[in-house]
């Protein structure tokens, strides 16, 4: 199980194929997605990777967190993510994964947060009927109707579906091919919508309920701190302990 990573989302377009058919994609992109620090099961209990990206104004970090930054020798980072990994799959403190950590044409599962679109009604927020157009009703058409019994059950129960807050939601989207990578710009084009609004974070990681592609790379593709070419190599025992 490899790792994933964390990307921005830049918007949406579409790339055309040999044959003349155009495919709508979702941008994303990476912007120094380093290794931050490892999780161990000698002292975390579990193996994964802890992931950072887009650089942080140092004001707004801890004297903690800067501590943890310093020891891994990273610039403090915006955004921070855990990806289980198996041990195998464990990528050096420090280094740096790129686009072409995913392959075209393999199947990924992307979590972002959904649009938030404030106070919405039950028909826009769980797609109620409404009442009837005639007969008798006036006024109330887009009304969710009764939501309880007067005398049983003399209550509304919880979970009801109602009104309220719509949006702002953690929401996976599974089994989005990727279509194209562009590791000098760090851009990785997938398949399909993205939950969330354009520059929102998103995490990307291999499909769960497809094979992953024989000609993955393995750990992943990563770039060393100082290192100009990407690496796949597997790090050193002693260097993810």
């Amino acid at each position: 199980m490899r790792s994933g990573v964390i990307a921005q989302k830049v918007g949406m377009t579409r790339v055309f194929t040999d044959a003349g058919e155009h495919v709508p994609v979702t941008v994303l992109k990476i912007d120094q997605c380093q290794v931050v620090a490892h999780r161990t099961v000698e002292k975390n209990g579990y193996v994964a990777l802890q992931v950072g990206v887009g650089k942080a104004k140092v004001k707004n970090v801890s004297a903690a967190e800067r501590g943890r930054f310093a020891v891994a020798k990273v610039e403090p980072k915006k955004k921070l993510a855990e990806f289980r990994v198996t041990e195998d799959a464990l990528i050096p403190v420090g280094a740096e994964i790129t686009a072409d950590h995913f392959i075209p044409g393999q199947f990924v599962d992307v979590t972002g947060t959904t649009t938030g679109k404030g106070f919405a009604g039950g028909i826009k927020r769980w797609n109620f009927g409404g009442l009837r157009a005639t007969h008798g009703v006036s006024i109330s058409h887009r009304s969710i109707g009764s939501t309880g019994g007067r005398q049983d059950p003399g209550k509304t129960f919880k979970n009801k579906k109602m009104p309220g807050h719509l949006g702002v939601e953690r929401v996976t989207t599974q089994n989005l091919r990727v279509v194209r990578t562009d590791p000098e710009r760090g851009l990785i084009l997938v398949e399909g919508a993205v939950p969330g609004v354009a520059g929102g974070w998103i995490q990307i990681r291999d499909a769960v309920k497809r094979k992953l592609p024989a000609d993955v790379p393995l750990p992943g593709k990563f770039r060393e701190n100082g290192a100009s070419a990407p690496a796949t190599e597997a790090p050193a025992a002693e260097e993810t302990a």
